[in-house]
């Protein structure tokens, strides 16, 4: 009898674990409540845009794909900003502030430019390393997407407008 009692234990242990994994997958994770010091001296505190959806894009001014897909972000962002998209793009730690002011100055990016020098959004956001990166999140402040690499406006544009038509 006692062989049998472990067999038994092991498998309610899985299917435990089995219930609390399928659980976390269904309940997207929420944004970490952080405040982002924008380039022009602006502060914003993320959970106070919930109520719209937010484009977190994690960017460097040395990385290519990321420069290349700035004009693409620029034209999501002028499309939809009136329907109440937000758009945030958080320059890495490494990357020298002056170089982000200069390069956002010379691109004239018409979304918040985040400085991030301490690393408390790329730790926040799940030790972002890796770039370009972004999360989408919803009206209700949770993580929907997590694109790694360069977006592709084609697939991003259904899911900002399902997202939108829920504001």
């Amino acid at each position: 009898m006692t062989r049998m009692a472990n067999p038994l234990k092991w498998l309610a242990v899985l299917a435990a674990t089995v219930v609390v994994g399928v659980g976390l997958w269904l309940t997207p994770p929420k944004v970490p409540d952080l405040t982002l010091s924008v380039i022009d001296g602006r502060r914003i505190r993320l959970t106070a845009l919930q109520g719209q959806p937010v484009l977190v894009s994690f960017w460097a001014s040395d990385c290519r794909a990321c420069l290349e897909e700035m004009p693409a972000l620029q034209a999501l962002y002028t499309e939809f900003a009136p329907q109440g998209l937000h758009l945030l793009a958080v320059a890495m730690p490494y990357d020298p502030p002056s170089r982000v002011l200069s390069l956002a100055r010379e691109r004239q990016i018409p979304y918040p430019v985040i400085l991030d020098p301490d690393g408390a959004a790329a730790r926040a956001f799940g030790a972002v390393s890796l770039i370009p990166r972004h999360f989408l999140i919803d009206a209700k402040g949770r993580i929907r997407q997590d694109i790694l690499g360069k977006i592709d406006p084609a697939t991003l544009r259904p899911l900002l407008l399902t997202l939108l038509e829920k504001i």
